[in-house]
C-alpha cells in the first residue's frame, strides 16, 4: 500500500497519529465499499475522544493507494 502526498499532508496537519492509521486499516470497525472504487476503513479512536477516524483506499490501482484520512464528524452520534 502507498499514501499519497495529499493523505501524508492531512495526516500532520490533522494531528492524525501513524499509529491509529495503521489500526484503522490493519482492524477497522467498519468498511465502506464505493462505486468509486475507494474503500472506506472506519475506526472509533478512543484516545481522541472517541471520535471516527475515516481512511479512504484507492483499490482500483495495484498498489492500493491511501487517498485522505479525517475525522468524521457525521460519526460522531452514530456508529456505522
Amino acid at each position: 500500500m502507498e499514501y499519497s502526498k495529499h493523505f501524508q499532508e492531512m495526516l500532520e496537519e490533522r494531528k492524525i497519529y501513524p499509529a491509529w492509521v495503521e489500526q484503522t486499516l490493519e482492524m477497522p470497525d467498519h468498511t465502506e465499499i464505493r462505486e468509486d472504487g475507494t474503500c472506506h476503513f472506519i475506526k472509533q479512536i478512543q484516545e481522541y475522544e472517541n471520535r471516527w477516524l475515516r481512511i479512504v483506499v484507492n483499490v482500483c490501482v495495484n498498489p492500493n493507494r491511501v487517498i485522505t484520512a479525517f475525522f468524521d464528524r457525521r460519526l460522531r452520534r452514530m456508529k456505522p
